[in-house]
């Protein structure tokens, strides 16, 4: 076909008169060209896919990149380091304000003792745990138990007592996912979204997070869903393993596993999951006493005075209503008349949410790599605002998860992670803030602030599953 043209490495615009010999004796003088002249022609099938092979060599000779990968692959321009400078700075200067704060070692920060989630709650499993067996008497543990692992690792920190070793592991955590999202943003070509929503949501949330563990879980799942973007031979079962590990640690990472696609990857994905998860859940159990008792611990929950279902009983206190609340089960729970009855809606509702994934995923196109990180936070997100406790260190996971689906520019939940950011800021006004007057007072600002986030939560949570159903659900058009 004498008409057609290819772009030769000159970048000129030629007729393609001559023979493929030509062409690649033409690509043996590229290597002094740069790279970006080499254009790839947009040409059908066929004779013209040679055409296709032999620019795609020109640039790899010219660049010695592989062949097939692109220019959008190449090292970041310089305008893309000068972005990345103002996220270092920020993610560094926070950090070096908010974990010696955590640590109690800052100037600017009030003498005390650490949190007593660390100094107290933790050192205390931790004395447990290392005499081989789990704190069974205890009704603040109610968790699965490969939670040991964050609990005990401290133990292994040579020359640190057991709370600051906690908090500077934590903070490798934290260092370690914002590494990770820094890598796999600039490996995309992508914004720097996603690493910008961690430093700056991490930070509003003050101290609290370095003194929890779920740090450590946020980062095997965001590890997780990374890996599993990949789509080699070895990411479906690495993320299968990954996800079973982080969900003995704490449930909520077995929902990573709601938006796998069909056929070989849920297979794949889900075995290995189930594999792992046994195999760590069994070594707990054969090697350490009382291994399994979280499954009966989470029987007698009530209503955690920050939760969603907690909303009417803080304006019913002000109306008459003759319950008040207490120290149970390892939080402050409401009881009274009417709580009972709230704590089975609540859980009537989680079901129906799960339920509602089900139908989901019978009726989604899946197929698409952004939908496994848009699921998992539509999933997690819908456990949160149905569940009858919603601690402060919940909203980690979330922005965690927001994180990662802010690394596809076509995820269906970017401004789900702008309500989680929003409300990460009322979350910090809760608590500690405002938490005395919300619990002893029922005062209306801490009412109020209370009522601002949980209201945020569920308009996440709804917009979240509005927007995946219609991100991946076909329309069925009547006939």
């Amino acid at each position: 076909m004498p008409d057609q043209t290819t772009v030769q490495a000159t970048g000129r615009v030629t007729p393609r008169a001559a023979d493929h010999a030509d062409t690649r004796k033409t690509a043996v003088h590229a290597d002094t060209r740069s790279a970006d002249q080499a254009v790839s022609p947009t040409a059908d099938h066929g004779a013209e896919g040679t055409t296709v092979q032999v620019t795609e060599r020109i640039a790899h000779q010219a660049t010695d990149r592989p062949i097939g990968q692109t220019t959008a692959q190449a090292p970041l321009p310089k305008r893309r380091r000068a972005a990345f400078l103002p996220l270092l700075a920020v993610w560094v200067l926070t950090r070096l304000w908010l974990v010696p704060a955590a640590l109690k070692i800052s100037p600017f920060v009030g003498g005390g003792g650490l949190d007593p989630s660390v100094s107290r709650v933790y050192t205390g499993w931790y004395m447990v745990l290392s005499g081989g067996g789990f704190p069974l008497h205890d009704v603040s543990w109610q968790y699965p138990p490969g939670a040991a692992l964050p609990i005990l690792a401290p133990g292994l920190v040579p020359g640190l007592a057991y709370g600051h070793a906690f908090i500077v592991l934590a903070a490798l955590c934290d260092a370690a996912i914002f590494a990770v999202l820094v890598w796999a943003a600039r490996r995309r070509g992508r914004s720097l979204a996603a690493p910008w929503l961690w430093t700056v949501g991490l930070a509003v949330l003050s101290t609290m997070p370095w003194n929890r563990f779920d740090l450590h879980v946020t980062a095997l799942a965001i590890l997780a869903l990374v890996a599993a973007s990949a789509r080699r031979a070895w990411s479906d079962r690495l993320f299968g393993a990954v996800t079973a590990v982080a969900a003995v640690i704490k449930v909520w990472p077995a929902l990573l596993l709601a938006g796998t696609s069909r056929g070989r990857r849920t297979r794949t994905a889900w075995a290995v999951a189930a594999v792992t998860g046994a195999a760590v859940t069994a070594g707990f159990a054969l090697t350490m006493p009382n291994a399994l008792s979280f499954l009966s611990a989470q029987e007698a929950r009530g209503i955690q005075i920050e939760s969603v279902g907690s909303l009417p009983f803080h304006v019913a206190r002000h109306l008459g209503w003759s319950g008040t609340w207490a120290a149970k089960d390892g939080s402050h729970e409401f009881v009274g008349p009417w709580v009972h009855g709230v704590s089975v809606a609540m859980q009537v509702s989680t079901v129906s949410a799960f339920g509602w994934l089900l139908w989901w995923r019978r009726r989604s196109d899946r197929t698409a790599a952004r939908v496994l990180p848009d699921a998992a936070l539509t999933a997690t997100l819908l456990f949160v605002v149905t569940s009858r406790v919603i601690s402060p260190q919940y909203m980690v996971w979330l922005l965690g998860l927001a994180a990662v689906c802010l690394l596809r520019g076509d995820t269906t939940q970017r401004p789900v992670a702008a309500l989680i950011l929003a409300a990460c800021v009322f979350t910090t006004l809760d608590f500690p803030l405002l938490y005395r007057g919300l619990r002893d007072d029922a005062a209306w600002l801490s009412i109020a602030n209370l009522y601002a986030r949980n209201l945020l939560l569920l308009a996440a949570a709804w917009l979240s599953a509005r927007r995946l159903w219609r991100g991946t659900v076909p329309v069925r058009r009547l006939s």
